[in-house]
């Protein structure tokens, strides 16, 4: 029992993944920290709720709705709402208004409620209407590109558009990654090859920080109630 994680990648620019869950017997998990936001839909006892998850920066605990059925969407990094400065959000979140169960509020205007298999139409409406929007320099600089911009501009497009460091999105990144692997069953000296950590002692203190485990703990199954789906694979 616990936290019964699906996970989805997506084909959309703007999606990250678009995940379901459903949370039994338990009242609080580790929260993994996180370089998106996200929209979350959840229903308990037949109330419908909905609310914006932003970035989280470390690892920490959350509560738990016991007996809820979620949907997820993560949204890419360099995208955001237009009329929520993304600093704002950053390990913090805004629960939304007048919520049923087919419908929910945002930016002025009433959005129907996505169901797992169909995210990519609400996020498409969204980005129509001007609602969310995406920096491509971040997106860009992510892949690998090298934007014709200068280091200070492309700091302060990240800082804008996640809430967070250029170095920061990137080492949450790389933690979340190290910590699918080890829950794969990989061993922490090739994840420190694969992912480019110094050594395991880096990626132990990464680890701590950003995920709240142990390589060990995640290997052998011990991680116990986290936000992190087991079933998702990476192959950053």
């Amino acid at each position: 029992m616990g936290l019964l994680f699906e996970t989805r990648a997506s084909d959309s620019l703007w999606i990250d993944s678009v995940w379901t869950c459903r949370s039994e017997r338990v009242t609080e998990m580790t929260s993994v920290a996180t370089e998106t936001w996200g929209l979350v839909f959840w229903e308990q006892e037949g109330a419908a709720h909905a609310g914006i998850a932003g970035p989280e920066s470390r690892c920490g605990t959350a509560p738990v709705p016991e007996g809820a059925n979620f949907v997820g969407i993560q949204f890419g990094v360099g995208t955001s709402l237009r009329a929520v400065a993304a600093p704002s959000l950053v390990d913090s979140g805004i629960l939304l208004p007048d919520v049923t169960s087919r419908t929910f509020w945002l930016a002025g205007a009433r959005w129907e409620t996505p169901h797992r298999d169909d995210a990519e139409a609400l996020v498409d409406r969204l980005v129509r209407d001007g609602v969310v929007v995406r920096d491509p320099l971040v997106a860009d600089a992510l892949r690998g590109h090298r934007p014709a911009a200068t280091d200070r501009t492309l700091e302060r497009r990240f800082r804008a558009a996640t809430g967070l460091t250029r170095g920061a999105v990137r080492q949450i990144g790389r933690a979340r990654s190290a910590a699918l692997l080890l829950t794969a069953g990989e061993y922490p000296s090739d994840v420190v090859d694969k992912l480019g950590y110094y050594d395991e002692p880096h990626l132990a203190r990464a680890l701590r920080r950003y995920v709240g485990r142990t390589a060990r703990q995640l290997r052998e199954g011990r991680a116990g109630v986290i936000a992190l789906d087991p079933a998702q694979r990476t192959t950053s």
